[in-house]
């Protein structure tokens, strides 16, 4: 299923629904929720999950899983997504809170096919192995650190919002304590106490996320060293590798050949 919204089929006696959607660039989905557990997955672009506790940056051919009824709103860089939607039931070991995971090449190609089929495929059918071999494949996926804690505190969480939207690796606490009118020992107390982070830890993880959609629109690591304040594009690439564990260009991926497609659109089916 392509371009259709959730609610036209959401109530189909079916484990898994599949559907695929084109957004048009920029796009935001406003925040709402899901009856059943999402695998959201970019077959192109990048996108940002934020949710009450914190947001997830999802680069090209990487996924987020959304426990039901978690509201959440999505940030959409040129970005064409394949869902899973997957009644509870079926998903009985579904984290409780959002987790950005790798997807394997088959999981990648078994969600590519869920989406050609038939929504109300047939028990002991093809698709219906299909089906259950997702289903398989979903519990062994890897975690990725791709998530970024936001406090609750209401004043510093509007701060942190700010920050992701023109972030800085330089950026002073004290201009942080400036604007909260309070002191650096009771910023580090909130930010610990709020994302279990300290400031510096929070400030350089939310710079290295935030190159994710940069490196996804295919700027040089130079420009997006440049960009977010680092010295040089090395203190850069090393952040990059301490936080994930990979060079920057190992997050440039091809998108997936399925994903070319339909002129966007919202389709609303979120």
């Amino acid at each position: 299923m392509r371009n259709i919204p959730l609610a036209e089929v959401d109530d189909l006696d079916r484990a898994v629904l599949a559907i695929g959607t084109d957004y048009p660039r920029d796009h935001l989905l406003a925040r709402h929720e899901h009856r059943r557990a999402q695998v959201l997955y970019a077959a192109t672009g990048s996108m940002r999950v934020e949710t009450a506790d914190g947001s997830w940056t999802i680069p090209t051919a990487r996924a987020v899983l959304i426990p039901p009824m978690t509201g959440h709103q999505v940030t959409l860089t040129d970005v064409s997504t394949r869902s899973l939607y997957i009644e509870p039931a079926a998903v009985p070991w579904f984290p409780s809170r959002c987790r950005a995971v790798d997807v394997s090449a088959l999981l990648r190609a078994l969600i590519l096919e869920a989406v050609e089929m038939e929504p109300r495929y047939a028990e002991h059918s093809r698709d219906a192995a299909v089906v259950a071999l997702i289903l398989h494949e979903l519990r062994s996926l890897a975690p990725l650190p791709l998530d970024l804690p936001l406090p609750s505190d209401p004043r510093l969480r509007g701060l942190c919002e700010a920050f992701l939207r023109q972030p800085d690796i330089h950026d002073p606490p004290a201009r942080w304590c400036g604007e909260l009118h309070i002191s650096e020992r009771t910023l580090a107390r909130l930010f610990r106490r709020g994302t279990g982070l300290s400031f510096s830890q929070w400030r350089q993880r939310a710079c290295v996320l935030h190159s994710l959609h940069h490196l996804a629109a295919g700027l040089p690591v130079a420009r997006i060293a440049a960009l977010l304040g680092y010295d040089n594009p090395a203190a850069y690439t090393s952040a990059f590798g301490r936080l994930l564990g990979r060079p920057p260009t190992a997050y440039r991926n091809a998108p997936d050949p399925d994903s070319a497609a339909a002129p966007a659109r919202d389709s609303g089916s979120r």
